[in-house]
């Protein structure tokens, strides 16, 4: 029976201005490895609540075997995730294009990553951390008559993002609920200036146009309360320097930005009293995306 394991690197969505638009890919990864079997479903390296078919690395092997007209038969699921659970930096997009991957590598890789693209989105819902998973690197994504279609942009390989993740959740389902049914005309314009000038920034490595362009009046308003300490931390990262923080994804996992290669460092000794409640982690930029790493 063929076994197959696949890498798939955490994911940062909106940054800033580019609410369910932009991702950008990070070296944090969650392993998978899909062992075919005669029958049956088992796991294994995961908490005993997600041990089933709603899991969804198996919802998106499943999704794939189909587009494939392939049958579904007995699997083994190992799943070494070190992207964090409901903190804001893309674990479902991860286990999704992981088994979407899957599928297609046990099958002769005969699915490209656009149309794991496709049927994962399908899956999720939006592509905006799907696309920097597959993919790889900095990606804005859209929808369009019910499909995604996501573009790549120009990244400083010097940038360092710091993320600030939390002991506590944050349901995707929660800080949607906080979100507005409308907002102003003037604040969706402040925010597609803004959004074309982040992309800019992260291009040229351009911090002073980074500090000016990463406002947002579309999510993060009304998300930052449902983050306790949010405040506190963002006063810590611009007092230290940062060129930018906004909060990744959903939440509540905070996110600065630094051409600094010291930055994380000033952030953790600055902490004081939130240490035990923050962990401090810098990350890169991943620029492969979902892969196969064995055999």
């Amino acid at each position: 029976m063929a076994k197959i394991t696949v890498r798939v690197p955490a994911s940062t969505a909106n940054l800033g201005p580019g609410f369910d638009s932009f991702g950008c890919a990070l070296k944090l990864y969650n392993e998978l490895t899909f062992e075919e079997r005669e029958e049956g479903l088992t796991f294994s390296g995961c908490d005993p609540q997600y041990a089933n078919e709603r899991n969804l690395a198996y919802v998106a092997y499943k999704a794939a075997m189909a587009e494939l007209e392939k049958p579904v038969g007995g699997l083994h699921i190992h799943i070494d995730a070190k992207v964090p659970v409901s903190r804001g930096l893309g674990s479902s997009a991860a286990l999704l294009a992981g088994g979407a991957m899957a599928a297609s590598a046990l099958n002769g890789g005969r699915l490209d990553k656009e149309t794991l693209l496709r049927i994962t989105t399908g899956i999720e819902g939006h592509p905006d951390n799907l696309a920097p998973a597959i993919f790889g690197g900095l990606t804005a994504s859209l929808m369009e008559d019910g499909l995604p279609l996501s573009m790549p942009f120009p990244l400083n390989p010097d940038w360092q993002f710091i993320a600030l993740i939390p002991d506590f959740e944050l349901s995707t389902k929660m800080a949607r609920a906080a979100l507005p049914k409308s907002v102003p005309h003037r604040d969706a314009v402040y925010n597609v200036s803004h959004a074309a000038l982040v992309l800019k920034a992260l291009e040229l490595g351009d911090e002073g146009l980074l500090r000016k362009a990463l406002g947002d009046r579309l999510h993060q308003p009304y998300r930052k309360d449902l983050i306790a300490g949010y405040d506190e931390l963002r006063a810590i990262a611009m007092d230290c320097g940062a060129a930018g923080f906004c909060i990744s994804g959903a939440g509540p996992t905070l996110l600065c930005l630094s051409m600094e290669p010291s930055m994380a460092d000033k952030i953790r000794r600055a902490l004081g009293d939130l240490a035990c409640h923050w962990q401090v982690l810098p990350l890169r930029v991943d620029t492969q995306g979902t892969r196969v790493v064995h055999p």
